[in-house]
Order: structure tokens, then C-alpha cells, then sequence
């Protein structure tokens, strides 16, 4: 319905087979399996009603009731006999919403056949990126799907001869109410806080401290609103200081002892007459008549004590508190129940089963518990940012065992989130994508790249033969390119321009050939000149990476420190390869012109805030300006707002701070609001990443941590430079050369780790040979023992004259 197509679909235990007519048009894609999770549960009950499914199950569901009766109890009706009498029951009952058979009909096909809360909470999971779709398209069906298509022949091969009851859309109304009670869908065991429940059963039993008996006349009150109590449960709801023993004999002929449930309780004497009609207590001796007099209803007033004292509670509960059977209290409770007294429901976020609430008891309960969620709404701690930015980018840290992404399906996925974002070459595919794929080698970008399905643009030169460079998505690149900043361009410049004008991609000898230049040097920086302008890029990245290893870049790459260069090569089979045949090595692969850029203002505002929305989850100001977007935040703030509007994202306070112009999807906001709190008893968790990452929020959504004691050194989303997080918390500052550290943790805990994290990608070659000569101002070998150099020499760097070092795996 979502595209007009009529499909077909049929779903196992195992998966979902969907037919699809062949046309034209584009056939949808996994979003077609994905939903809103605050609809899918109406969508689904309603469309259940117009399924075959449901029509067998409420045919089964009469039978077992006995609504289809057969005219020869020793016979069996014939199946078509069947379908038309259910028909016909069902064009009756489904008239009336609360007929019990239809809602039995819909329970069945939405818990025992389909389940409907785990696919809710599936939908949720993609919503909050914990859960992702992915398209493959393969020729042939794998042997896994080769079982799934049978059945599908095997279901739709007599599709045309079933019956017309099994076919026919019944329109069914409902009562949601009753549905909700009979699906266990009140919500509530999700709703009721545990911390809740407890503080409200504390109060209501007088066990919490300011609820205490005080005296005499407080043990009174406790015995006349909770009812009988032994001698031991007055004394624990008793302040400090109070006797029970005491205030019991102070109260003289006010209060009996009685015996319920085969237990000596304390009784105020006006509950004698209830407690003797109810329960069958012997009246003690020397009780007044005016306390015997007979009650009305006993049973009722004892029990709907008994629920106005405690939270949700089952029916063998109450019984054995008040020594009486179990279905006597089940029968008092639905009278109760039938004049709105008492509700029953599942309640206890750790229960099962049906469960009984005073309907008071149940309003307080829910009206703290909606309190709570709110305040949970409050904003949460910059570090809980911290935390979920890289969680919501896919960055994995060393040793974890969650399983990030993978492959070349993984790259892709990082890059769509990283579109249009700059970062330095030297740290792109050091640092940035092996964060987030586990399992990263250059070859996936390459493939990926030569495929056309990736393309890469300069965003200007950096000192020491490096620049900033972003990837895109070729199908995405003219909303995600950056626009053309103005550029002096020389005669060669705009002769190359000129060659790659017509199209096609040109290798770097045809391109000189084409000029007519016979300066390869030169040449080979216009090339660059070109590229760093947004001009023209390569169909891979191995003039990049050639460039950048041999200059002095900001971030090694992972194969190690430059060679020298050679005029020569030895090539395939020993035979030498001519740079003069070839050019050099940073002119490699084929060079063309970047796709022209969609100039139309509105879509590139649109595309923006969608990419910002999906990179960072919640846009908040310093992330825009950090990435350097058009215009500024003004100019997202506006599209934001209008998404807003449409329901697309929301506008709040989620990040204490930060100020209230943050905007954020529903999946998002409901993760950020997941890492508000760190289980004290986990081992931290540190990351290190370029300064630079999207995925570091210091610097951009979050300022830089204040340190007066820093020399003079200031921290900043500099090429060259890394961070380490802890938990979220900017734990190490590494400038650019890995000369100073700057430090915000004098806690070996945190240091520790941080201190592993950094020479982990040390020995990955991210960093090359790293030495270490000063921390916070302060030379590390002339300060003798201080936290950061043992964290260091704990994690492998040893001492040498000039400081502390830890060479990469390739040194």
C-alpha cells in the first residue's frame, strides 16, 4: 500500500517472503520492512482482521467454544460446512466490540502465532540504530532462502481455490480496552517504576521513616488503618525510641488480641464484628456490644483493606494474609473490581501474571511514576554525549566485544554516515574508518571507489604534503560536495580543466600529453591544487595515500614510515617501472572532473540537516560549526525547525549545557538518554580517535575541559592531533608529533586505560614512532613519578633520553 504495488508476502517461523510484480519503476528496498514503532502495533491489529490466518483462527476458536454446532454430534461437519457457518458467525460478531470469540480470534494470531511486542521492540531497536537494514541482492536464493521460497510455492499454488470466508477482509471493531487487558498491553509493568513501587508500599505499610507511629496514638492509627499486626510488625513500624510492647499496653481496652491466620495479632477493637464475620475470629472477652454489632459486607471491607495498604498483589497473597481461601478473596475482588474499587491487570515491572492494585493505590503509583520519567527527561550530562556519539557512529573500542561493522557493506555504511564531513587524509584511513570498521583494509575504499560508488573531494591543503579531504556517496554527491570557494587558477590549471571538461577520466601521461606539459612537478601540483579546490578527484585513493606517505603528514598511515623515493621501481616479474612512463606516484589512477553540484538552495539546506541529523543524532550548535556547513547553524536552524514541524525530529534540552536549540530524532533522543548513566562496577572504556573524528564531540558540540596548569597548551580539533576518551570523559589531549599530552584525570583507573588505548593505536601504525617528552607542561623525566608516566610505562613505553617511547608495529 506504501507504494500502490499489490504484493504478495508470506511469512514462517524462519522469514518473510515478499512477490513483488516486475515493472519499471524501481522495486522498493529494505524500507519496506521498516515502520514507525509507535504505529505498528495499530497497523498490525488492524490488518490481522482481513487475513486468512484470522479467519481459521476464529473458526477454531467457535468450534472450541461451541458456537458451530454440528446437526450429528457423532459426526464430523464437513470443512466447507465449517467455513460457512463461521462466516456467518463472523459477519454477526464483528458488530460488536467486545465479543469475547473475536478478541480470542486477534490474541491468538498477535501472541501465539505472530509476536507482536518483540517485532515493537525490534522497530524500536532500528529506530535507535541498535538494529540495521541492509540490502543484498543476489541472483540466485541462498539454500537458507531456497527453503523459504517452497513454502511460499507450497502456500500460494491453491491461493485461487480457498474458500471465499478465508479471503474476504472482515472489518472489525474492537474494544481497545478489553484487547489491551487480554494482549496484557496496559503498558504498565513498563510504566511503574521499581524505585517507586517500593518508596509507595513503604508509605502505605508506615514503614517509611516519616510515616512511623510516634506513640500510643500513632500504634492506634497503624491498627486501624492496616488492620490486625503482631507485636513484631508494630514494633518495625514504630520511630525510634517507641516501645511497641508499651504503646500496646498504654492503649488498654482500645485495642484486642486476636488470631488470623493462625497468627497472635493485635486488633482495634472497633475491626471485632468484621474480623468475627469475615474471618470467623472469636470475639475476645469483655468486648463491648457496641463492637459486636453485625457489618454489612465483612469480606469486602477486609480485603479492599488489605489493597488499599499494599501495591499490586496477587490473589493467594491477600488469602494467605487473611487465613481465607483463595477463591473466596478472587470472588470478593471482582465484586470489588465490578464498582471500580480495586483493577486488575499485570502491574510489578518483575511480576507474571494477573495481578490485583487498589484503584488509588494504582493512580499514585502511576502519577510518581510519570514523575520520574520526566525528571529522566532532564537534560543529560555532557559525558553521557560523550558516550553516545561514538556508540551512534559505529566506533568500537579495542577489546570490545561488540561487533561494529564489517566488510565492504561496513565501509559503505561509514561512509553514508560520514558524508561531506572533512578530515585529514593522513588520519582518514589510520584512524577514522578502522575505528568503525573492525576489520578495515584499504582494498574495501578501493573497491568501493572503482565500483563508482564512492567518490572523494579535497577541502584544501594542509601543511606537510596533507589536506582535508571528505567521502561521498556518488548517487548523494551533488547535494553533499562542497561548494566551490572562489580560485585563482592558472594557464595549466585551466588547461587540465579544459581536457577533463568533455568527460571521462584521464590517467596522468595522457593528461600531460593533452596539455602539452613536459613538467611533471608541476604537473603534479596542479593536479593536487585542483583536487584541494573541489575541482576534480581520482577513481581511487592511492595517489592520496602515496602523497601523504611521502611528505611529512599529520597522521601516518597504517603501512609505516615513507620510503625514500626512487626514480625506478622494481614492478611485476623484476621488470623496472619508469616514473616517466607512469608519472609519479601521487598522480596514479585516473583523474576527471567531480560531478556538477545541485545549486538549488532548498534541497541543500534539506540535504544538510538530514545528514546532520544522521551523523550526530542530536544537532547541536558547535557540531554545525565544527564541520564549517554553509551558512552556519542559522542556516540549519531553519530546516530543523521546519522538521520539527513535520514530526521528523524534536526540539529540546537533551544535553545539559548546551542550551535548548538541540534538535534530535525520537530513536535518538530515547539512546542518548541510555548512556545518561556508567555502571560503576564496569571496566571503563576508552577510545582513541584524530581530534578531528566526527566522533569527537570536544571541540564542537561540547568546549574543551578548562585546565590552568597546561604550560600554555591548548587543546583544539587540529589535524595531527589525538584524543582519548574514558567513558565518554576527554581523558588525554596528544598534540600533533605526539611530543605533549595534556591530561584531565589524575585517577590511575581512568589513566590506565586511556594510556592502552593510546599505544594500541600507536602499535597499529596510526601514529608512527611515538615519543613522549612532556605531560601538562611538565617534562615526564624530570618530574619523577607521577600518574601519567606510570599509566604510560604501564601500558609499554619505556624510557629513553629523550622521554618515553613506544614505537609503532611497523618500526
Amino acid at each position: 500500500e506504501r507504494y500502490g504495488v499489490d504484493g504478495q508476502a508470506m511469512a514462517s517461523d524462519d522469514g518473510i517472503v515478499i512477490r513483488i510484480p516486475d515493472t519499471d519503476a524501481e522495486p522498493p528496498g529494505g524500507d519496506l520492512v521498516v515502520f514507525d514503532a509507535d504505529e505498528i502495533d495499530e497497523i498490525v491489529t488492524t490488518e490481522v482482521g482481513g487475513s486468512a490466518l484470522f479467519a481459521s483462527r476464529f473458526r477454531e476458536c467457535a468450534a472450541r467454544a461451541l458456537l458451530l454446532p454440528r446437526r450429528d454430534p457423532g459426526r464430523r461437519s464437513p470443512l466447507w460446512q465449517q467455513r460457512q457457518r463461521s462466516a456467518a458467525l463472523l459477519e454477526v460478531a464483528s458488530k460488536y466490540p467486545s465479543f469475547p470469540i473475536v478478541l480470542e480470534a486477534v490474541r491468538e494470531c498477535l501472541q501465539d502465532v505472530y509476536d507482536l511486542p518483540a517485532l515493537v521492540a525490534l522497530m524500536k531497536a532500528v529506530d535507535r540504530r541498535e538494529v540495521h537494514v541492509v540490502d543484498v541482492a543476489t541472483q540466485a536464493p541462498s539454500p537458507y532462502a531456497g527453503s523459504l521460497l517452497f513454502g511460499y510455492v507450497a502456500q500460494f499454488v491453491y491461493e485461487g481455490d480457498s474458500p471465499i470466508a478465508e479471503r474476504r477482509a472482515a472489518a472489525l471493531s474492537l474494544d481497545q480496552g478489553l484487547l489491551a487487558e487480554l494482549l496484557g498491553r496496559a503498558e504498565l509493568r513498563e510504566l511503574l517504576d521499581p524505585e517507586v513501587l517500593a518508596e509507595v508500599e513503604a508509605e502505605l505499610q508506615r514503614l517509611a521513616p516519616d510515616r512511623r507511629a510516634r506513640g500510643a496514638e500513632g500504634v492506634a492509627d497503624l491498627l486501624r488503618l492496616l488492620g490486625p499486626l503482631t507485636t513484631e510488625e508494630v514494633q518495625a513500624r514504630s520511630a525510634d525510641g517507641v516501645d511497641a510492647e508499651e504503646a500496646l499496653a498504654a492503649l488498654g481496652r482500645r485495642v484486642v488480641q486476636v488470631r488470623v491466620a493462625g497468627v497472635d495479632s493485635w486488633a482495634a477493637i472497633e475491626d471485632v464484628s468484621r474480623l468475627r464475620d469475615g474471618l470467623g475470629v472469636a470475639v475476645p472477652p469483655g468486648t463491648p456490644e457496641a463492637f459486636t454489632d453485625p457489618v454489612e459486607d465483612p469480606l469486602a471491607d477486609l480485603v479492599s483493606r488489605y489493597a488499599r495498604t499494599h501495591g499490586p498483589f496477587t490473589t493467594d497473597q491477600a488469602a494467605s494474609r487473611l487465613g481465607l481461601g483463595a477463591a473466596v478473596v478472587r470472588h470478593t475482588l471482582q465484586r470489588l473490581a465490578a464498582h471500580g474499587r480495586v483493577l486488575d491487570g499485570e502491574f510489578r515491572p518483575a511480576g507474571s501474571g494477573s495481578e490485583w492494585c487498589d484503584a488509588e493505590v494504582l493512580r499514585s503509583l502511576r502519577r510518581r511514576s510519570l514523575a520520574r520519567l520526566r525528571k529522566e527527561v532532564e537534560p543529560v550530562p555532557p559525558a553521557a554525549l560523550g558516550r553516545f556519539l561514538p556508540a551512534w557512529q559505529h566506533v568500537v573500542a579495542t577489546g570490545s566485544t561488540t561487533r561494529g561493522l564489517r566488510g565492504v557493506d561496513g565501509v559503505l555504511t561509514a561512509v553514508d554516515q560520514l558524508a561531506g564531513a572533512p578530515v585529514p587524509a593522513s588520519a582518514l584511513e589510520s584512524l577514522v574508518l578502522p575505528a568503525r570498521v573492525r576489520d578495515y583494509e584499504t582494498s574495501y575504499l578501493d573497491e568501493l571507489t572503482a565500483a563508482g560508488e564512492v567518490l572523494w573531494a579535497g577541502h584544501g591543503a594542509l601543511p606537510g604534503a596533507d589536506g582535508w579531504v571528505s567521502l561521498h556517496l556518488a548517487d548523494q554527491a551533488p547535494l553533499t560536495l562542497p561548494e566551490h570557494a572562489p580560485f585563482q587558477h592558472s594557464e595549466l590549471h585551466q588547461q587540465v580543466l579544459d581536457a577533463l571538461a568533455p568527460g571521462g577520466a584521464w590517467f596522468f601521461r595522457q593528461l600531460s600529453d593533452a596539455v602539452g606539459s613536459t613538467d611533471d612537478k608541476a604537473l603534479s601540483a596542479t593536479l593536487w591544487e585542483l583536487a584541494w579546490a573541489s575541482r576534480i578527484s581520482n577513481d581511487t585513493l592511492t595517489p592520496l595515500r602515496a602523497l601523504t606517505r611521502g611528505g611529512r603528514a599529520t597522521h601516518r598511515t597504517r603501512s609505516g614510515p615513507a620510503r625514500p623515493r626512487m626514480a625506478s621501481t622494481t614492478g611485476v616479474g623484476g621488470r623496472l617501472r619508469s616514473t616517466a612512463r607512469g608519472g609519479p606516484p601521487e598522480t596514479a589512477g585516473r583523474w576527471a572532473l567531480l560531478p556538477d553540484l545541485d545549486t538549488d538552495p532548498t534541497r541543500r539546506a534539506h540535504a544538510t540537516a538530514e545528514r546532520l541529523l544522521d551523523r550526530h543524532g542530536v544537532v547541536i550548535r558547535g557540531a554545525v560549526v565544527s564541520e564549517r556547513t554553509a551558512g552556519g547553524f542559522a542556516a540549519a536552524y531553519k530546516v530543523l525547525a521546519a522538521f520539527e514541524d513535520t514530526g521528523r525530529c524534536r526540539r529540546g534540552y537533551f544535553v545539559d549545557g548546551l542550551g535548548a536549540a538541540q534538535f534530535g530524532t525520537a530513536g535518538a533522543i530515547d539512546r542518548l538518554r541510555t548512556f545518561s548513566e556508567t555502571d560503576p562496577h564496569d571496566k571503563p572504556t576508552a577510545l582513541c580517535l584524530a581530534a578531528t573524528d566526527p566522533a569527537n564531540p570536544f571541540g564542537a558540540a561540547l568546549p574543551w575541559p578548562r585546565d590552568e596548569e597546561a604550560g600554555g597548551h591548548r587543546p583544539g580539533r587540529k589535524a595531527g592531533a589525538m584524543v582519548v576518551l574514558v567513558d565518554g570523559e576527554l581523558t588525554i589531549y596528544v598534540e600533533r608529533g605526539g611530543k605533549t599530552l595534556l591530561t584531565w584525570s589524575e585517577d590511575a583507573e581512568r589513566l590506565a586505560p586511556a594510556a592502552e588505548a593510546l599505544a594500541d593505536a600507536a602499535r597499529r601504525g596510526s601514529l608512527g614512532r611515538m615519543t613522549v617528552e612532556s605531560a601538562d607542561g611538565t617534562q615526564l623525566l624530570g618530574s619523577g613519578s607521577t600518574p601519567v608516566r606510570e599509566a604510560l610505562q604501564g601500558a609499554g613505553f619505556v624510557v629513553t633520553p629523550r622521554g618515553l617511547r613506544l614505537s609503532s608495529g611497523h618500526a
